[in-house]
C-alpha cells in the first residue's frame, strides 16, 4: 500500500496499486460534513478525476461505529441564513465531486450512514456494507430535505414509490433490509466491510481502465433515457474504446494467452 495525501484535516487518500482509497477521516464527529470536510472531500475528488493511475475509488470510514452521519448541524446551526446559501456551493461540490468520478466507486459502509452519508454512498456505483450498517434519509425530520443528490438517487436505485416512502417517512434501514431493497449490494461480514470493498475494488482495476470509465459513462448517461436514445449513448461509448491502446491490447493478450498490460490510452 502506498502513503496516505491529505486534502486538509479530515480526508485522506490511500493507493493500493491500481484501487484509491478515499477516506473519510473525522472521527469525533461521526464524519458529520463540515464545510471544511465538504472542501477537503471536493479538492480530493477533483484530484482523483485527474488521475490516470487510479483505475477504482473505494470511499471508507476510519469511525468504527458510522460511516458518515450526514450535515454537521452544529455547525449548521450557527448560520445565518445569508451563510448557508454561502456555503451551500461547497457543499454540493463534495457530492457532486464523488458522484462525477470518472472511474467505478464503491462505497464501504459500517454503523450510522445518514443523510448526507449515506447520500455519499448514493453517490457510488456500488455499495458495500457490514451488518451494523444503518442507513437513511431523515432530512424532514430536521425541516429540510436530502440536498446531496438523495431525492434523485435513491428512486433510480429503489424506484419513484420505495424512495419516496424512505424520504417521507425518515426511517432508518438496517442492513438486512437495506440489502432486500437493493439499498445496499453487497453483505459482508461484519468489520469486513472496507476489506470486502478494496477486494471488489481490486477485482475491478484488473480489467481496461479505458473500458471502465466508458462503461460507466454508457450506464450513467444512458440510465433513464428510451432503449433507442440510449443506444445512442452506448454506441458513443464503444467509438471511444474501439481503436484505444487498451481494445488492441485486450485483444492480443486475450488471444496470446497472457494477461493484458493495459497502456490506459
Amino acid at each position: 500500500m502506498g502513503g496516505e495525501q491529505r486534502y486538509g484535516e479530515f480526508v485522506g487518500v490511500r493507493r493500493h496499486g491500481y484501487v484509491a482509497e478515499l477516506v473519510l477521516d473525522r472521527p469525533k464527529a461521526m464524519n458529520a460534513v463540515s464545510t471544511e470536510m465538504a472542501r477537503s472531500i471536493g479538492a480530493a475528488c477533483a484530484a482523483l478525476a485527474d488521475d490516470r493511475d487510479a483505475r477504482v475509488v473505494v470511499l471508507t470510514s476510519t469511525h468504527e461505529r458510522a460511516f458518515c452521519v450526514g450535515a454537521d448541524l452544529k455547525e449548521r446551526n450557527s448560520f445565518s441564513d445569508a451563510e448557508l446559501v454561502r456555503q451551500r456551493p461547497t457543499a454540493r461540490a463534495a457530492y457532486t465531486g464523488v458522484l462525477e468520478l470518472p472511474m467505478p466507486t464503491i462505497a464501504a459502509v459500517h454503523g450510522f450512514a445518514l443523510g448526507g452519508g449515506f447520500e455519499l454512498a448514493l453517490a457510488c456505483d456500488l455499495i458495500v456494507a457490514d451488518p451494523t450498517a444503518v442507513v437513511g434519509l431523515p432530512e424532514v425530520s430536521v425541516g429540510v430535505i436530502p440536498g446531496g443528490g438523495g431525492t434523485q438517487l435513491l428512486p433510480r436505485r429503489v424506484g419513484a414509490a420505495r424512495a419516496a416512502e424512505l424520504v417521507f417517512t425518515a426511517r432508518r434501514v438496517e442492513a438486512g433490509e437495506a440489502r432486500e431493497l437493493g439499498l445496499v449490494d453487497q453483505l459482508a461480514a461484519e468489520g469486513e466491510d472496507r476489506a470486502e470493498a478494496l477486494a471488489l475494488g481490486a477485482r475491478i482495476a484488473g480489467n481496461s481502465p479505458v473500458g471502465l470509465r466508458a462503461a460507466k459513462r454508457a450506464l450513467r448517461l444512458g440510465h433513464g433515457l428510451d432503449l433507442r436514445a440510449g443506444l445512442e449513448v452506448e454506441d458513443a461509448a464503444w467509438r471511444s474504446v474501439a481503436f484505444s491502446g487498451d481494445r488492441a491490447e485486450g485483444v492480443a493478450a486475450f488471444n496470446e494467452k497472457r494477461k493484458p498490460q493495459w497502456p490506459g490510452e
